[in-house]
């Protein structure tokens, strides 16, 4: 497949980008789709590093500009097939949502509708679930639309909690979970588009 015929994704991230990183990586070794843009919304984050090395441009964002606009007119120059939040803390304003519908999709770290909602994420997600003493948790990819965590559901993946969990020990199985499903997932979105 040529460049030209391979789907484009934009990746949102806002901090080390370890998704961002595996999804590159699937990617090129694929050949199906390629990451054209990064958009991050902090200077200093790891996922910065990672698109430079990788030679992929990034669009940095501040929040007001990203509440009015989205960004819509950069965002469009790159004809996006899909728009992946890989670990990005903000809520996607309405221009993007309606702009590109069932385009963008998130991964969170539990089994959506539990454990959603503002300020559910990362550590404090897993907290929460150890805390409720859960027998499982795992990682939902879902659409996004206008309310945090709460789109259609695309994929979920579960994993076992032990009698001794720890939010940092469960945090390396969703991590494990997150690895493993979401390039592929998203590779399934793209090829189900054509």
């Amino acid at each position: 497949m040529n460049q030209d015929q391979k789907k484009k994704i934009i990746i949102f991230a806002s901090g080390a980008g370890s998704n961002a990183q595996k999804i590159i990586q699937y990617f090129k070794e694929k050949n199906t789709a390629k990451v054209v843009l990064v958009v991050c919304n902090k200077r200093g984050a790891g996922v910065v590093e990672i698109a430079k090395n990788e030679n992929i441009p990034v669009l940095f964002i501040e929040k007001n500009k990203f509440n009015e606009t989205g960004y819509l007119q950069e965002i469009k120059k790159y004809q996006p097939d899909l728009v992946v939040l890989a670990g990005f803390l903000w809520k996607v304003p309405p221009i993007l949502i309606h702009h590109f519908p069932h385009q963008i999709v998130n991964i969170h770290p539990a089994l959506l509708p539990a454990y959603g909602g503002k300020g559910m994420y990362g550590s404090a997600v897993h907290t929460a679930v150890v805390a409720a003493k859960e027998k499982e948790s795992g990682i939902t990819i879902h659409f996004v639309d206008e309310k945090y965590d709460h789109g259609e559901t695309i994929f979920q993946a579960k994993c076992f909690l032990n009698e001794n969990e720890s939010a940092e020990s469960l945090a390396v199985k969703i991590h494990q979970l997150e690895h493993e499903y979401f390039a592929k997932t998203i590779e399934k979105l793209l090829t189900e588009k054509t």
